[in-house]
């Protein structure tokens, strides 16, 4: 699998694989992480024209999508019940999903982040187990809670080097 930046003719695939997380989510006892049609439509189209949407492929097409970007992401600067690993510059994998095509997309993804940066934060949903368990998996460490921008919590994690 390969790591590209994705690029407007992607979009209904995007969606589409987004539409298939949602419905894998729900039938998984995750139904309120992207219940609402999450990532929105605007979201989306704005990470794409920031640059920080990015498609994993194999040879059929896409078979992941996620944002990811280097930065001090506002919903990371307070953690509750814990605390982060480091205080150093770190990338953020966000919006992640999978068409359920192929196996490997969340570690391809990280391998790839983790090769720009070696530290790495991302968070996901308390019923988001399938999540919790690849990401821990993938070398993660929960951290601790952190808070949404509508004040849903979230369960941290960070990979370092």
């Amino acid at each position: 699998m390969e790591i590209r930046k994705a690029t407007e003719h992607d979009l209904p695939e995007v969606f589409a694989i987004y539409a298939r997380a949602r419905e894998f989510m729900r039938q998984n006892g995750n139904p309120d992480q992207w219940g609402n049609g999450k990532p929105s439509e605007e979201t989306v189209r704005n990470d794409l024209r920031r640059s920080d949407l990015y498609a994993v492929c194999d040879g059929d097409g896409i078979c992941g999508v996620f944002f990811f970007k280097i930065f001090d992401d506002p919903t990371y600067r307070i953690i509750e019940n814990g605390k982060w690993l480091n205080d150093e510059s770190y990338g953020v994998i966000h919006r992640i999903a999978s068409s359920g095509t192929k196996k490997g997309v969340l570690k391809t993804a990280v391998d790839y982040c983790f090769s720009v940066i070696p530290n790495i934060r991302i968070d996901t949903h308390e019923d988001n187990r399938v999540m919790q368990s690849a990401l821990e998996k993938n070398g993660f460490i929960p951290c601790g809670t952190i808070y949404t921008d509508d004040g849903s919590p979230r369960i941290a994690y960070q990979k370092t080097e």
